[in-house]
This record gives structure tokens, C-alpha cells and sequence, in this order.
């Protein structure tokens, strides 16, 4: 299907785990289907340049063209206690008069307009330019249906979700226990609930949502987004969209000490761009990851006792050859673990890593990329939840595709101790043959989806061709 008439305009808002759905998106946008391609990206401070670093790691000759928006000086209407959501949610809004002079400056006009969860409010300026628009969720029907339904839960059920003993029932779908609920509706007195109570109401103001799931991982979550009773929008499922494989030359000793090591015995553990441990769960993951006596590469951060996704706005999105890790972790760790393991402060080539076949299984925070980067590579997982939709990814993983093990009681809730720990990791890694079996059947059943007359290949063409549709439909000379 050959489309060269059409410029797809697509908004991301700040953070490594919204620009690398965006990206890929745009990429396929262009190379299977022939779309011209502009990506506007809001930037913050520690962000700036990311987009442009994230594509150097595409060998393809095509690209779309990146155009990042200044930061937005937000500083006077957030305070030291704002929440993540909430603070992303200011950043787009503020950014909203950058973003209208980008799209109607554009040449060629954008034809189709793709906004983030969190760019929601910039639809209006879409409807000014009579252009279609679509919003892109890169993440879970589930987590998306539960989005769309809060408003309705938020008007039938009175106190807080964390405090009900009973699931909360969204039509079609598998309910949500209380200690799953998104991090927006942990406070409904927090103003990031009420953001994500607008987001969750401007889902069904659009012309379609784009989700980066595909129907065989999630036909019923699907089923019942396209219910009459959650959205009323079509709903194409395009994934899974991962961030392509790093060039080797990012870490050679890295690269290196993985040739070494035997097939399927190394587990890699990483928290992702955002996520952060305090000093006493550093140190019992440190313990447990030695008694477990599994060779593993850790990325490791300094602790931060706050909120687990502390770093979200720190720029951690390269290599850091800071080496003060043994400042926090246990004495003698480091001696004692460097025949089997290797720690790599602050960042690592992930998708180089869970790629290689050395690598057996992921100690992971579940965010969405990373739980699609293991998955399309058939690696299983350590379920280590901390913050946003994590704990119901988690439960995807565990409950309903049975490929990774979680902890007890959930991270966030208490401190992992170091038996634990070293129980998951060997579990994962020497009893993990059938969880290592079924991700490598997920991994199968994503590739197909993406293929050329594969699912998620078929749901592109068509939002492709409801666009045109849509595009004659506005066309007064049609």
C-alpha cells in the first residue's frame, strides 16, 4: 500500500519512555507506508537533544524529521511535592502555543495529527486546523480501557480506590484490584487525578487511538475497548514498536564479557530511564543477586528514599563513566561478584542486551517499553513494579501470559529482603523453562502481528485509509 500524500504530525511529550513509542511510529510511518513524517517534541531541560541521540541508533536511510519545542519555564505553578503526571500534564499545556505555531508553519501541512497520552489537550488545535487527529497510548488496551473508564468509576464509587476491598469492574475486562491502580488514583485529592480524570474524557474527543499492544497478546482488553460501553473512537492496535537494537560500539567491555558467558545463564537487571531504589533495597538486591549465584549485568543508580520515579526528569539516557557505585552498594560487592557479574552505573544498551542469546532472563520495573523489549525477545521476567501503570503490567505478565514471576508484597509497599530476591532470580534462571518457552512463543506472535499482512500491518493501513476518509470527508470539493 503505497500512501505519499499524507504528513503525519506527531506530538511527544518529555521522557525516553514517550519519545521511543513516538519514533518507532514514525518510522514505520514512513518506511512501510510512505507517509512524510514530522515528530514535535517537548522538551524539558535534561531532555534536550534525546530524540535526535535516540535516532543515531537507526541504520535506515530514512528518517523523520525531528523538530524539538524549547522547554516551557514551569517553575512558578509547580512546587517540590508535584507529582510526575502532573507536572508533564503543565509542560504540555504551557507548550501549547509552540505547538499550534509548529503545526501551522509546517510545510507540507499535516494531514493526520498524533498526539501522546499526556499532549491530550492539543486536540483542539488539531479541530482548528481541520486536521484529523488520533492519540497514541504505548501501552496496554487494559491500562487504556481503565483510563477511559475512570471517569465513570470516579462518579459511581465515593473514597479512595486504595482503600476498597472490592476489584474495580470495567466493562469486558479483567478487573483491577485496589493495589493495581495507576499512580493518578493512589490520591483523588491530588491534583494528578484530576489530570488523568481529563485525559481519560478527551480519549473519546478523538477521531482514533493507537495502542502499542497487538490482538493476539490482548483480544479480550480489545474486545471490550471497542465496546459501545468504554470508547467510542476506533481503536488500532499497532505494536509491538520497540527501539531498535544498539550499534555494538556503545560498550565493548560490556559486549565482551557477554560473549563470554554460556547461553540463556545471564540476567540483566535495570530499572528503566525513571525508576529509583532507596540505599536499604539497593543493598538487598545486591545480596540477593549474590547468593543467587547467577552471573547478571545490573544497572545500577544512587539510591533516592523518595518516590520511585525520582529520576524521571534527570537525563540518564547515555553512558556514564561516573564509577561511584561502591559508595552504595554492600563492601566488598564488587570484589567478591566480578568473576560472575558486572555493574554498569546509570545506563546500558538494553535492547543489545536482552538481544543476545547469553541473556536468560529480566529483573525489570515493568514499564511498557522495557516489558515489550524482554517480550519480542523472549526473555522472561522478575516483576519489580514502582510507579505509573507498572503494577497492572505486571499482572499482564504474570496472570495472564505466565512469564515472569513477581515479588510478595509489592515493591513499593516494603523492602524487598535478600532472600527473596535470590529465590525470583533463581527461579527465573534455572526453573524457568516453561515462563522461557511462552515468551519465546510471545515473541513469535509479535513479529507476525508486524509482518507485511500481519495484524498490527493491517490496523496501520487502515487508520492510514479512516484518515483519507476522513480527510474527503472535510474536503468541501470531495
Amino acid at each position: 500500500m503505497e500512501t505519499t500524500n499524507l504528513h503525519a504530525a506527531m506530538l511527544c511529550s518529555p521522557g525516553t519512555g514517550h519519545l521511543i513509542p513516538v519514533l518507532e511510529l514514525g518510522k514505520r510511518l514512513l518506511t512501510n507506508h510512505f507517509l512524510h513524517v514530522t515528530i514535535l517534541v517537548v522538551t524539558t531541560p535534561a531532555s534536550s537533544g534525546q530524540a535526535h541521540l535516540l535516532l543515531q541508533t537507526n541504520t535506515g536511510s530514512t528518517q523523520p524529521n525531528i523538530i524539538e519545542l524549547p522547554p516551557v519555564d514551569i517553575s512558578c505553578l509547580i512546587t517540590t511535592t508535584t507529582k510526575v503526571v502532573t507536572q508533564l500534564s503543565i509542560i504540555m499545556r504551557e507548550a501549547r502555543p509552540a505547538i499550534r505555531s509548529a503545526l501551522s508553519n509546517m510545510d507540507p501541512q499535516p494531514t493526520i495529527f498524533v498526539a501522546d497520552l499526556f499532549g491530550t489537550e492539543s486536540f483542539e488545535i488539531a479541530e482548528e486546523l481541520r486536521i484529523p487527529k488520533y492519540t497514541y497510548v504505548p501501552s496496554t488496551a487494559w491500562f487504556t480501557a481503565l483510563t477511559s473508564y475512570c471517569p465513570v468509576l470516579d462518579k459511581e464509587i465515593a473514597g479512595q480506590y486504595v482503600d476498597r476491598t472490592e476489584p474495580l469492574r470495567i466493562p469486558g475486562c479483567r478487573p483491577v484490584r485496589p493495589e493495581e491502580v495507576v499512580d493518578p488514583m493512589l490520591d483523588r485529592t491530588d491534583q494528578q487525578y484530576y489530570e488523568y480524570l481529563r485525559m481519560g474524557v478527551e480519549l473519546s474527543l478523538f477521531d482514533g487511538i493507537l495502542l502499542n499492544t497487538w490482538e493476539d497478546l490482548e483480544r479480550k482488553s480489545l474486545e471490550a475497548l471497542r465496546g459501545d460501553e468504554i470508547l467510542k473512537p476506533p481503536v488500532y492496535a499497532i505494536g509491538p514498536l520497540t527501539k531498535p537494537v544498539e550499534p555494538d560500539s556503545l560498550n565493548t567491555k560490556l559486549l565482551e564479557w557477554l560473549e563470554d558467558q554460556p547461553g540463556e545463564s545471564v540476567i540483566f537487571v535495570s530499572f528503566g530511564s525513571g525508576g529509583t531504589l532507596s540505599a536499604e533495597q539497593i543493598t538487598e538486591l545486591a545480596w540477593g543477586l549474590e547468593l543467587s549465584q547467577q552471573r547478571f549485568i545490573w544497572v545500577v543508580r544512587p539510591p533516592i528514599d523518595g518516590h520511585a520515579d525520582a529520576a524521571f526528569f534527570k537525563s540518564s539516557d547515555g553512558p556514564d563513566d561516573t564509577n561511584q557505585e561502591s559508595n552504595f552498594l554492600p563492601d566488598g560487592f564488587l570484589a567478591r561478584t566480578h568473576k560472575v557479574g558486572m555493574v554498569v552505573p546509570m545506563w546500558s544498551p538494553q535492547m543489545r542486551i536482552l538481544s543476545h542469546p547469553s541473556v536468560g532472563g529480566f529483573l525489570s520495573h515493568c514499564g511498557w517499553n522495557s516489558t515489550l523489549e524482554s517480550l519480542t525477545n523472549g526473555v522472561p521476567i522478575v516483576a519489580w513494579p514502582l510507579y505509573a501503570e507498572q503494577r497492572m503490567n505486571a499482572v499482564v505478565l504474570t496472570e495472564e501470559l505466565g512469564v515472569a514471576l513477581r515479588t510478595e508484597v509489592l515493591p513499593t509497599k516494603k523492602v524487598v529482603g535478600r532472600r527473596e530476591v535470590e529465590k525470583l532470580v533463581r527461579s527465573v534462571m534455572e526453573e524457568g523453562k516453561g515462563m522461557r518457552e511462552r515468551a519465546k512463543e510471545v515473541r513469535e506472535s509479535g513479529k507476525n502481528a508486524l509482518r507485511k499482512g500481519g495484524s498490527s500491518y493491517k490496523s496501520l493501513c487502515e487508520l492510514i485509509r479512516d484518515c483519507q476518509n476522513l480527510l474527503n470527508s472535510k474536503d468541501p470539493s470531495k
